[in-house]
């Protein structure tokens, strides 16, 4: 069944059920509280079990629980003033379950009680076998082992809950302070910290509890010219992570040496915020592009956004297969192209890879929301389509016999589907600086930081701008242009790439709020690369005549 029928299917069972409100998502609470333990593990099985059990004894042939307890922070500034601290805390019970071929889905918010727990599972079958009545191809689940009781906790050094609220602000307008100081006009900073505490069971005899942390540090500064009002920006070079506090408290030691602001798993918010300062002024009298053909030489703090938009999302099985045509389009990667074994994606130095293991990544944990213990695999090897993402109820569509690990539900009260791994070009395999690699390009750009995008509905068509861009006139930066965007195809621009960098420059960007599905839901997810050339693309000139 298609994940579109089957949220149809969900709405009408639901009212024909007369299900309770979905209760909120989320209450306020206070920063102390963010602290406070959550339930016990084995007060989690009893409530698990209490749900598998009345899922069965109802019929049910499949049936996991996720117990969730969300926790954020938001610590929002600007210039010299607070706007805001925003505590939140979200818990409840999500049941699915196959019954009838079908599947259903119940939640329950707050539930500390097995006969609330059960009630719900016992509403989650009942769903099932009334959307079965509408059921024209029964689910194909593919097998899973079960892994008993198990546990993974994200490998933080330092809570960011247990930093005082104090300290975070601190930072933060010592930050505001520094860019104001070296020519910020204005300038908006923001701090968020989440912590996502969730435990699975399922039929299959898994039982995984998972502690996973994530920061996300992120600004913009503004320039205005007094002269003629005109105004630029720059924001943050910074990535989210999935990592505690000690992201903030970067080691030297630790940093890429390059043209800006370039860590390695650490971010010296100051520093980039006091160069983005200076950055934002340059900008100003900065030479706008000449449009025409660039080489492009694209920092990994730029290409994780390309690679997300245009190789993330049209490598999602159900968008090939078109379960998300009316929200956020399909595919041009369509099952013949991989079933042909020879699809060109990129030119021989283009390796993608899917990963839900990478320590310090936003997607990295230890079993996915189906029980899937999680892994690592190819998507695009030496330039060719050898893969997709897909989980349980796809992967036998392309011949496979166990899930990637890949499904993800936002909330207790969401329904789990496939979301994206981190995805991510591998570096080069020969050693090669960035340096080098700028020496090699007669007439370039060097861009540095995601922009302004738009790409077409099967993800093929696109255009992406930038942060900082350089120009390169015979192997040597030259000066700072503004109004770039360059536009071309998945496929023609992925082929135009001539060179990776190696290892020592491969870094991770990525985002919160990777939006699907309807009803939307919203994930974290990482992408690295080394900084990488691009041979012939396409530049154009954004400036607005007025």
């Amino acid at each position: 069944m298609k994940r579109r029928d089957f949220n149809q299917l969900m709405s009408m069972g639901a009212l024909g059920m007369m299900m309770p409100a979905v209760p909120s998502f989320a209450r306020t609470v206070s920063p102390e509280a963010l602290l406070e333990p959550g339930l016990d593990v084995s007060v989690k099985k009893r409530l698990a079990d209490a749900a598998l059990n009345a899922a069965k004894s109802k019929g049910a042939t499949y049936a996991d629980v996720r117990i969730g307890r969300y926790l954020n922070q938001s610590v929002l500034t600007r210039e010299n003033k607070v706007q805001g601290v925003i505590n939140s805390e979200s818990f409840g019970v999500g049941v699915r379950v196959i019954a009838n071929g079908c599947w259903g889905f119940a939640s329950v918010g707050d539930a500390r009680d097995e006969a609330v727990v059960a009630k719900a599972a016992e509403t989650a079958v009942a769903i099932a076998k009334a959307n079965a009545r509408l059921l024209t191809e029964p689910v194909q689940l593919a097998p899973q082992q079960g892994f008993g009781e198990v546990s993974w906790k994200a490998p933080i050094k330092k809570n960011a809950f247990e930093v005082p609220v104090k300290e975070k602000v601190e930072l933060l307008l010592a930050c505001n302070a520094a860019a104001m100081q070296n020519g910020a006009n204005f300038v908006n900073n923001v701090l968020l910290q989440i912590n996502e505490q969730k435990y699975f069971a399922s039929t299959d005899g898994t039982y995984a509890d998972q502690d996973i942390h994530r920061i996300g540090p992120n600004f913009t500064v503004t320039a205005v010219d007094p002269q003629n009002g005109r105004f630029a920006t720059r924001d943050s070079l910074s990535a989210p992570m999935g990592m505690g506090y000690e992201y903030l408290q970067v080691n030297p030691s630790d940093k890429v040496g390059g043209i800006t602001t370039r860590y390695n798993m650490g971010y010296d918010m100051l520093e980039d915020i006091t160069a983005a300062a200076k950055q934002a002024k340059e900008k100003l009298s900065a030479k706008s592009v000449e449009a025409g053909k660039y080489d492009l030489v694209l920092d990994p703090s730029h290409t994780w956004l390309t690679i997300h938009e245009s190789v993330g999302h049209p490598l999602e099985l159900d968008r090939v297969l078109g379960y998300e045509a009316n929200y956020a389009g399909t595919s041009f990667v369509t099952l013949d192209k991989w079933k042909s074994k020879n699809f060109n994606y990129g030119s021989p130095v283009v390796n993608f890879f899917a990963d839900k293991v990478q320590p310090g990544s936003l997607g990295a944990v230890g079993w996915d929301d189906e029980g899937v213990k999680t892994k690592k695999w190819d998507l695009v090897k030496d330039g060719i389509l050898v893969n997709y993402q897909a989980i349980r109820d796809q992967v036998h569509i392309i011949g496979e016999k166990e899930s990637q690990g890949c499904c993800y539900a936002d909330n207790w009260s969401s329904v789990q589907f496939q979301r994206m791994p981190n995805v991510s070009l591998a570096p080069g395999k020969t050693p090669l600086s960035v340096q080098d690699m700028i020496k090699g390009v007669e007439k370039g750009i060097y861009i540095i930081g995601d922009g302004s995008f738009s790409i077409d509905q099967q993800r093929y068509n696109f255009q992406f701008g930038g942060q900082l861009f350089y120009e390169i006139k015979n192997g040597q930066i030259v000066g700072m242009l503004k109004d770039v965007a360059y536009q071309a195809n998945t496929r023609e621009f992925w082929n135009s790439c001539v060179a990776v960098c190696d290892e020592s420059d491969y870094r991770l960007g990525g985002a919160f709020s990777d939006g699907k599905g309807q009803p939307s839901q919203s994930s974290a997810v990482s992408h690295g690369s080394a900084t990488a050339r691009f041979k012939g693309v396409n530049v154009i000139n954004t400036a607005r005549k007025i």
